[in-house]
């Protein structure tokens, strides 16, 4: 018999939890941001909690489609599903159970927008990315960003029932954050992809081709995050850390380009996740100060 610890780490593995933390990080920016301050304990708990939820859902529809192409990357190999530590049956209910109380906490502990933002935000990530772009072209981390940018959305929404401006330029962050951030992975894991068949930039424009696009992404997010400042939606405490982070954000591309690609490209990786979550500790700051 299995102990039922081991059960619930299987599971705890199936809903990708280090996603699960990104996006609630990005999440509860956005309601500080909303509130200029921290907003009722009880609505940050159930929005984190209903949040929570959705993407473990999300997490797990994922690992229950691409369980043929994780069974052949030595990256993915370990997860329940190819492991057969959790069937397929009992990850589509499990994925059903958590969507379904994620959709309902939002929906009546927090506020149906939020709730549906939520929804469309879970919908994208599985079915346009999951079940059609990944495995169709190279662009599909370009257009499945949206998926992981939906968060911020969820988080102003929560406090304000509304979405506004800096819940936005969060999303255009995020947005244009994503290819370099995975790029830079997949750089590492290039061999992975192919092997499994997924069509990422490397192995189909080959190496060099895929460095220069993650410069010329770099530009475009270090650019746009500069623009949140003259357009109003952030103000001078973000705008100087911006330019900091966003330098060496770049300078880190740039190395990828002209360096060694794989231990290059995995301090980017690294220090992507830095830059993300300190841009959303600036956006923070600044709003509240």
């Amino acid at each position: 018999m299995i102990a039922p610890k081991t059960v619930l780490r299987d599971y705890y593995e199936l809903s990708k939890p280090r996603i699960i933390v990104l996006l609630l990080i990005t999440t509860l920016a956005a309601m500080i941001m909303a509130a200029r301050g921290l907003p009722p304990i009880a609505l940050v708990l159930w929005t984190l909690i209903g949040g929570a939820l959705a993407a473990a859902s999300a997490g797990a529809f994922n690992c229950v489609y691409d369980a043929d192409i994780d069974r052949v990357m030595a990256r993915t190999q370990m997860r329940p599903i190819p492991q057969g530590r959790i069937s397929p049956r009992n990850a589509v209910l499990y994925a059903t159970a958590a969507g379904a109380a994620g959709f309902a906490i939002l929906y009546w502990l927090v506020n149906p927008l939020a709730a549906w933002l939520s929804l469309a935000g879970n919908a994208y990530y599985v079915v346009i990315y999951t079940m059609w772009l990944k495995r169709t072209t190279p662009l599909n981390i370009v257009i499945g960003g949206a998926a992981g940018s939906v968060p911020p959305l969820v988080g102003w929404a929560a406090v304000t029932h509304a979405i506004g401006g800096p819940a936005l330029g969060l999303f255009a962050l995020i947005f244009l954050w994503t290819p370099p951030h995975f790029w830079s992975l997949s750089l590492v894991t290039e061999m992975d992809y192919e092997k499994a068949r997924i069509p990422m930039f490397p192995n189909v424009y080959g190496e060099e081709r895929t460095k220069r696009e993650i410069v010329y992404y770099s530009v475009i997010l270090v650019l746009a995050s500069l623009a949140l400042y003259p357009l109003h939606v952030m103000g001078a405490v973000y705008f100087a850390a911006a330019a900091v982070l966003g330098g060496i954000f770049l300078l880190e591309a740039i190395r990828t380009w002209r360096g060694d690609a794989k231990s290059c490209a995995r301090k980017l990786f690294r220090f992507s996740l830095v830059y993300l979550a300190l841009m959303c500790a600036v956006m923070v700051i600044d709003r509240i100060a």
